[in-house]
């Protein structure tokens, strides 16, 4: 084996666990009775929540821990368009 082989045999295995673990996002809108509060937020996902149903399944649970109601999930938004919704979700930008 070639003596540069090994390094890059090692780089290559570390990057692996973080391709796993990509992820995606979705921005999504929710609500509280008694007072009516709304708001719109921006959830990190897994990459096996990159769909709208799939978002919505895995953000109910994570909003009603604090009473929130899922009302709809809008968009899924890709990693390089996150600046443009940042300001719009504001506390709610990746909290849940």
């Amino acid at each position: 084996m070639k003596p540069y082989l090994l390094p890059a045999l090692a780089l290559a295995l570390a990057l692996l666990p973080g391709l796993a673990q990509a992820a995606c996002y979705a921005s999504y809108k929710a609500k509280q009775d008694n007072p009516l509060k709304l708001h719109f937020g921006v959830a990190e996902l897994s990459d096996a929540q990159c769909s709208k149903d799939a978002a919505a399944k895995a953000l109910q649970p994570r909003l009603a821990k604090d009473g929130w109601i899922l009302l709809t999930i809008v968009a899924m938004i890709p990693e390089d368009k996150l600046g443009e919704v940042k300001d719009s979700a504001g506390n709610y930008f990746l909290r849940y």
